[in-house]
């Protein structure tokens, strides 16, 4: 059993820091604060250099920590468990209150359970070890900064920093039992749309207007069952068009606009399609949209890969340790493919094989967002077993 008081005051005390994506290191100095006052010989702990890596830079890179291997079992495959250390821009100023089993903010903000309940599972667990020296082999606890705004810290982590663990155990949203084991892929897209500006109202007809161009392409996409949810055949997936900025002035035909988008699926292969859809869409839009001298505006997609799908077996590993480790503390496992992405998704790319958790963090990203203390109680125990069970 774990020190639950202990557990609760250390999500209480993450709760209250402010530290959205790329304001993580209050965060993290915190968590180093509790560790300093461990006692572990061959302890380590440091942080990487993500923030420089990452587009956004960011005032402090992941927290690595990682513990020798226990006498007898120095030799075993190295374990690692990690959590994300933001939360979205909505939490800050969150004022924690507990009644009954479970916190909400008592302000008008976001909880921010949503990962500051993962980050404390992970200190709990740590302490949990080392204060009552319980047998484990070498461990590596990584708290990654940046995750909302894209799994940037997992994404630029610096790999050799990990000391090559064997299986990973992620923990985010959700309950305890259910085992994340796969999740989508996505991109992102940048649409920059070039028109002809002229006065909307002396001569209109001299202009083509990027505004045109996007309203059909989008409506395209809307009718040929191209956004939103996404079925052809056996296949599945998702897109959105979720920012759209143009023009200044309403007498002015509008020369510019940019709209920013994302497409969704678990396969590689029609998540392309889906990308070649909006590709073809935009340039017959851009066809169609033309002045009194037969001129046409132009297209321009800037794309990138957030992160790759992927799904792990049954019989993997670290799905096999995940499920005994659940089984152990009288519950079902429930395997789960999710539609989001997660800092798993990064690390499955870099060779880790990685089962996400829950920590009993419901409603996040919104003002009703609310931990349930059992099930945060929980994920701590399971981490702890996680952490010292055998192979």
């Amino acid at each position: 059993m774990i020190n639950k008081p202990r557990a609760e005051s250390l999500v209480t005390e993450l709760l209250t820091i402010p530290g959205k994506s790329g304001e993580e290191a209050d965060v993290a100095q915190a968590i180093i604060g509790h560790l300093q006052s461990l006692d572990v010989p061959g302890m380590e702990v440091a942080f990487d250099t993500a923030n420089m890596r990452i587009p956004f830079g960011g005032n402090c890179g992941n927290l690595i920590v990682k513990l020798p291997g226990t006498h007898g079992r120095t030799r075993e495959a190295r374990r690692m468990f990690m959590a994300h250390l933001d939360t979205v821009p909505i939490c800050v100023g969150c004022q924690p209150v507990k009644k009954g089993n479970v916190i909400r903010s008592s302000a008008d903000t976001g909880l921010g359970a949503d990962d500051r309940a993962g980050a404390a599972t992970l200190l709990t667990a740590l302490v949990e070890i080392v204060e009552k020296k319980l047998p484990h082999p070498p461990l590596t606890f990584l708290w990654c900064v940046q995750e909302e705004v894209g799994l940037m810290g997992a994404r630029h982590v610096d790999i050799a920093s990990l000391n090559n663990p064997a299986m990973a155990f992620n923990f985010d949203g959700g309950s305890p039992s259910a085992m994340t084991l796969g999740a989508t892929g996505a991109y992102r897209l940048t649409i920059h749309i070039t028109g002809v500006p002229a006065h909307a109202g002396v001569h209109p007809e001299r202009g083509v207007s990027a505004i045109a161009v996007a309203a059909l392409a989008v409506a395209s996409l809307k009718k040929d069952g191209w956004h939103g949810l996404i079925l052809k055949g056996k296949n599945k997936g998702t897109s959105n068009v979720g920012i759209f900025r143009a023009g200044d002035a309403t007498n002015v035909v509008t020369e510019s606009a940019m709209l920013r988008a994302e497409v969704r699926s678990h396969s590689p292969s029609f998540r392309k399609r889906i990308l070649d859809a909006y590709k073809k869409a935009f340039a017959a839009a851009a066809k169609v949209v033309r002045n009194e001298k037969k001129q046409s505006g132009s297209v321009k997609f800037d794309v990138s890969l957030d992160y790759d799908s992927f799904a792990l077996k049954e019989a993997t590993p670290a799905v096999k340790v995940a499920s005994a480790a659940v089984k152990a503390m009288k519950m079902e496992p429930q395997y789960k493919i999710s539609n989001g992405g997660l800092d798993a998704n990064w690390m499955n790319a870099h060779g880790i094989p990685t089962v996400s958790f829950g920590c009993g963090q419901h409603d996040i990203h919104t003002t009703d967002e609310w931990l349930d203390l059992k099930e945060y109680f929980g994920a701590c125990e399971l981490a702890v077993r996680l952490a010292t069970s055998g192979s």
